[in-house]
């Protein structure tokens, strides 16, 4: 029998998208660790990026005790709108689904989760979200190239008081460990990184790596 179950349900945006979102949760109630619900932000969807992604992990944190919410950005699966080039009008999905969870799952209390380009884009909605209590990235796209798209996304982040952690591949195709470290070098708060040796990008963003970054994820929820 599965240790945990899936809703669907459709959220929507401030200008008006309706987001498919499916949310993760252990099969028994008793067995909720806390009140804090981990929402998950898929790669870029103009690359194909979808929640389904992230349902490994999502998984991986309904059967250890915390609810995970997973979306379909505006313009990717089932979710109306079009997708944005910079990621700035997906910063609007990313609130309006916190904004759901804290108002139908009882929490107080998000972390977030990004992808590949949904860690930009979940560390500028991390200070607009007062209910988010830490953020963790998997391949954040600190390159130079992925800058022309992306660049006007570190400051929210790097500025941000809230715990961070950066998590990796040492063979990520976007962004050398040096220009991780140069980057993080001016962030604000706590901030821990992880390298995975010898991953690659695309690589973080499969199957293979889902129980790895379950087990990142889970102490440092521990430590919030």
């Amino acid at each position: 029998m599965s240790n945990y179950t899936v809703e669907s349900t459709k959220v929507e945006t401030i200008d008006g998208a309706k987001l498919h979102t499916r949310l993760f949760k252990p099969t028994e109630e008793g067995d909720v660790k806390d009140n804090l619900v981990v929402v998950l932000v898929h790669p870029f969807s103009i690359l194909g990026g979808c929640q389904g992604l992230l349902k490994g992990i999502a998984v991986g944190l309904a059967g250890k005790g915390y609810k995970a919410v997973t979306f379909d950005m505006r313009g990717a699966g089932k979710s109306t709108g079009r997708a944005s080039l910079t990621g700035f009008a997906e910063i609007k999905d990313v609130i309006a689904v916190c904004k759901w969870v804290c108002e139908n799952l009882s929490s107080d209390r998000i972390l977030l989760v990004g992808s590949s380009a949904g860690a930009p884009i979940a560390g500028s909605a991390v200070d607009e979200i007062k209910e988010v209590v830490g953020y963790v990235s998997i391949g954040y796209p600190f390159g130079m190239f992925a800058s022309i798209l992306f660049g006007r996304h570190h400051k929210a982040v790097l500025s941000s008081p809230k715990p961070k952690l950066f998590v990796m591949g040492t063979r990520d195709g976007f962004t050398s460990v040096k220009q991780l470290q140069h980057k993080l070098s001016s962030a604000v708060g706590r901030v821990e990184t992880h390298l995975i040796e010898g991953a690659s990008h695309f690589q973080m963003e499969g199957p293979e790596f889902d129980n790895q970054m379950v087990d990142l994820i889970l102490p440092f929820i521990s430590s919030l």
